[in-house]
């Protein structure tokens, strides 16, 4: 015969266990818009991790993944005793870096500013400006770089004419081409990337704003002090996921602007996997490659985020 105390103790326990089950009975169609997700992962993510073995071995199609022989370190020790590849790694490196040093702030300044904004319709049509390009294809964006800055034809260098100035050839030298490269990857992306930066910002109590603007604070001070404080922890966790693809430069949009004239500055790992795996079908060098650039990427991270922790604001 168990006691009142005994009775109670063992209904308390239950409750857990039936709250449990009956919130995973309501959440069932959530998990189920989990799946084609999950799938999706598994599929295109995961399952394909297991061709990296392609990068020890002497891939053909004839014998596959499995019966193809073994080659060891033999296709990493072509790549990095080639010039060539060095090169390709450094510029990936270079306008990685360029495009984190210019690219990360921006989306930061334009939040600010439109948060600043107290014309709710403007701050409207403002924000459907910038957001507007995110949605075009690097193919197009491309076709405006050229018709802009063209040596042949371009509308700047159609000004330079009517100035009584040379023709500049914006896209055929290494400086102004990177020039390019980064402004079009801003003015692309800068907008859209705001909106993380924007939604963070909501969550800031406005009631600092009024009492720094009761205390003397001017707009800088109030940014200084209240805004770009309150944006910190989303800042440190974007720039811990830039840090990580800085071996990763965007295929589209360096493979639809580069020319031959700048190959040495415009060719980056993306472009040197396409070219070498797909259009020369040197699979198990191009897979090495991939390789070389997924473990750095993994060390970035890593790195970046075990700095983060140090001032409490790691990632994981």
């Amino acid at each position: 015969m168990t006691t009142p105390a005994a009775e109670t103790k063992r209904i308390s326990k239950a409750k857990p266990v039936f709250y449990q089950s009956k919130r995973f009975r309501q959440n069932i169609p959530l998990f189920i818009m989990l799946v084609p997700g999950i799938l999706y992962y598994l599929v295109f993510r995961y399952l394909p991790m297991g061709g990296l073995v392609i990068a020890f071995k002497d891939y053909n199609f004839h014998d596959g993944i499995l019966g193809s022989a073994w080659a060891g370190m033999k296709y990493f020790q072509i790549l990095f005793q080639s010039d060539v590849t060095l090169q390709i790694i450094w510029n990936t490196l270079k306008l990685s870096l360029l495009n984190l040093l210019f690219g990360f702030p921006a989306p930061i300044v334009i939040a600010i500013a439109l948060n600043e904004i107290r014309r709710n319709w403007l701050k409207r049509w403002i924000q459907t400006i910038i957001y507007l390009p995110h949605f075009l294809s690097w193919v197009i964006i491309a076709g405006l770089m050229l018709t802009l800055f063209s040596i042949d034809g371009g509308t700047f260098n159609k000004l330079f004419e009517q100035w009584g100035l040379e023709p500049f050839p914006f896209l055929y030298r290494p400086d102004s081409w990177i020039a390019i490269f980064i402004g079009s990857g801003m003015w692309k992306e800068m907008g859209f990337g705001a909106i993380i930066y924007l939604a963070a910002l909501s969550a800031i109590d406005p009631s600092l704003y009024e009492s720094a603007g009761l205390d003397g604070a001017g707009k800088l001070r109030r940014i200084w002090h209240i805004t770009l404080p309150g944006l910190r922890t989303t800042i440190i966790l974007l720039l811990i996921l830039g840090v990580g693809r800085l071996m990763e430069v965007g295929f589209d949009q360096v493979y639809n602007l580069q020319n031959p004239t700048v190959m040495e500055t415009a060719e980056v790992i993306s472009t040197y996997v396409y070219k070498v795996g797909l259009q020369q079908a040197q699979f198990s060098l191009s897979t090495a490659m991939g390789l070389f650039e997924s473990v750095v990427g993994l060390i970035l991270v890593l790195t970046a985020n075990a700095l983060a922790r140090k001032f409490d604001q790691g990632l994981f």
